[in-house]
């Protein structure tokens, strides 16, 4: 009943968490940045809304979170994407992982005064902690880069570097972390370290590698199932806890019959799975589209109970040494970073950002650390209360730094802020053609200003009265040129889906106008124009569905298209101060008139009797033409 309530719980909290971080976009801060403060205010130590023993009795989540990240992360390795930014990646993941774990290893030993567990340690336990310590300062939070590309939809060759850095280098830290752990483990116990030792080493390296090639073969059982896609989520994410579960049960299984522990790596074996399902499978469309459906949920919830269960009173005790090791791995990934872009020859506007995206950690740092702690009962503890508190900042600072990073290369693709109504309803056609052309006189004799923009040679044109042209040979940057795109309140595409989508792009990127309508001409194309805010018009379904609505209810369908006489469907926009604060119930409207929708700053709002009326509102309603004309003039058009 406890594990439950804890449940219900936090289930509502990540609920909140999710809206309240939204706020922190409006700054210029990841969403993540948002979720991880919420979490920490909703935790024991400040508002108490999550208790203590959140930690240990959600610690599924964590583990269930971190098999996804994993997942994820490997589905990312798709080598037939990577080959044009191949070298960068491989110079990038070398000289960051050689230059932090030198340099950090060296640096970290030699401090060994200021830590205060390290104090009583012999030499081979301080010289472990300086190994595992800078093995774990390798690796970036794939979740975060991963969340802050997903969330600007960047796109472009520092974009696709940092992606494929940030996998590769976590790839090849749990394969060294596993190696030096097992070093760390034999020098801890004061054992020499023999073939035996290394022996014991390639055992668990391929033990994980072949549970991880198992796994992959089970994942693809799961996604080729014909069942629902929530269904196939649920199974994914439940082996990837399981892979967890199998772990330490292997962990002590081993233990009991051949008195070593044989330590499986779940995120290596994760991370293997989802390489081969991604690159050696055909089902991997579909396990790309399962990763995306439950990324939003999952990085809610992971982020906001790491938040929840961030222990700050050690915090409070550790930070001047925390922040003196973040400062040390600060140094060093900007030195490698700085270092691979000039052995990679990247570009010279590389260099000022090409360390910015790899500073944030969590899921596979935090992983690392608490495998440590496991390990190691006596010193483990601390070490990992401070390295948690080395990620905690590390995660705090880095996803700015990377929205920065990307902001200042310009791969920066997210929606372009919504263009404000001035008064005048405008739209923008793309292609001329009969339809498009029927469109503009029936759009001109409701009221609107229509411009269209054609690929078709001026002198095969016939130029309607009231239409202004723009002539273009191609769709591409310059389309917009000499066009006012502010000005317009829906841009309508009939073109090739390859040119609406390009269209539709640019116009989510630079312009912002929410009223996209898109013509489709291939079904399989409708979920990416949709992702875009696209309203999508089906010809091969539209037909059907308007008969199905004549049949079901004629004399509204007939009435909404304006097929009945003397009946229309209209947006009014509030202009007059008279009107501004009022509410539905309070306004005369003639009997027949009804109000379908109000669309405010962009957004439809779900209205009622007591909604109350906002200056700039677009109210959409049904009537005659009479009383719509009457109406009209009242609200000040």
């Amino acid at each position: 009943m406890q594990l439950l309530v804890l449940i219900g719980g936090f289930t509502l909290i990540a609920v909140s968490s999710n809206q309240i971080a939204s706020l922190f976009q409006k700054i210029r801060l990841p969403l993540i940045s948002g979720l991880m403060i919420t979490g920490v205010l909703a935790g024991p130590y400040v508002l108490n809304l999550i208790p203590e023993i959140a930690k240990f009795k959600l610690g599924f989540i964590s583990q269930t979170a971190l098999a996804y990240i994993a997942f994820a992360a490997g589905s990312e390795l798709y080598l037939n994407e990577m080959r044009s930014q191949i070298k960068s990646i491989k110079w990038h993941s070398i000289t960051q992982t050689v230059v932090t774990f030198v340099l950090a290893g060296i640096m970290i030993f030699f401090l060994e005064d200021t830590i205060p567990f390290m104090r009583g340690l012999g030499f081979m336990e301080r010289l472990s902690v300086a190994l595992l310590t800078a093995t774990i300062f390798i690796p970036t939070s794939p979740a975060s880069v991963m969340a802050v590309i997903s969330e600007l939809r960047a796109k472009g060759p520092f974009t696709q570097i940092t992606l494929g850095v940030t996998i590769v280098k976590d790839f090849f830290v749990v394969v060294l972390f596993a190696v030096i752990l097992a070093v760390a483990k034999t020098l801890s116990k004061g054992e020499d370290f023999d073939l035996l030792s290394i022996l014991f080493i390639v055992i668990e390296l391929c033990l994980s590698f072949g549970l991880g090639w198992l796994v992959g073969r089970i994942l693809m059982l799961f996604l080729g199932i014909r069942r629902s896609h929530i269904l196939k989520a649920v199974l994914v994410l439940a082996l990837g806890y399981g892979v967890y579960v199998f772990s330490d049960y292997f962990l002590d299984m081993s233990s009991n019959l051949t008195g070593h522990e044989l330590y499986l790596e779940p995120l290596l074996i994760c991370l293997v799975a989802s390489f081969y399902v991604t690159n050696f499978s055909p089902l991997r469309a579909e396990f790309l589209l399962i990763i995306k459906k439950v990324g939003s949920p999952i990085y809610v919830a992971f982020f906001t109970l790491i938040g929840a269960t961030m222990d700050l009173p050690v915090l409070l005790l550790v930070w001047p040494i925390a922040l003196l090791f973040f400062a040390i791995r600060f140094g060093t990934i900007a030195i490698g970073g700085l270092l691979g872009n000039a052995v990679a020859r990247g570009p010279r506007r590389f260099y000022k950002v090409i360390w910015m995206p790899f500073i944030s950690q969590a899921g596979v740092a935090l992983g690392l650390a608490t495998a440590v702690a496991n390990q190691f009962p006596d010193w483990g503890p601390d070490f990992a209360t401070l390295v948690i508190a080395i990620i905690v900042i590390n995660q705090l600072v880095g996803p700015p730094f990377i929205r920065w990073a990307i902001d200042l290369i310009g791969e920066d693709r997210s929606r372009a802020e919504t263009p404000k109504f001035d008064g005048v309803m405008d739209a923008l056609i793309f292609g001329y053609e009969s339809q498009s052309l029927a469109l503009s006189r029936q759009l001109m004799d409701k009221g609107w200003k229509v411009e269209m923009v054609t690929l078709v040679d001026e002198k095969d044109v016939e130029i309607p009265e009231g239409i202004k042209f723009h002539f273009r040979k191609e769709i591409d940057k310059a389309v917009f040129a000499g066009v006012d795109t502010k000005k317009f309140d829906t841009i309508v595409t009939l073109l090739s889906d390859d040119e609406n989508y390009k269209i539709c792009e640019m116009v989510y990127e630079q312009i912002g106008t929410k009223q996209l309508v898109v013509r489709l001409n291939e079904r399989s194309n409708m979920e990416k124009f949709i992702q875009l805010g696209a309203k999508v018009i089906d010809p091969s379904t539209a037909m059907v569905s308007l008969l199905d609505h004549f049949v079901r209810s004629p004399q509204a369908t007939s009435l909404l298209l304006g097929m009945e006489q003397g009946q229309d469907t209209r947006d009014l926009v509030i202009r007059n101060p008279d009107f501004h604060g009022l509410p539905l119930r309070s306004l005369r409207l003639p009997p027949e008139v009804i109000i379908l929708s109000i669309r405010r700053a962009g957004q439809m709002i779900i209205s009622h009797g007591y909604t109350r009326l906002r200056a700039g509102d677009i109210v959409t309603m049904v009537g005659s033409n009479k009383s719509l004309d009457e109406i009209e003039l009242r609200f000040g058009n």
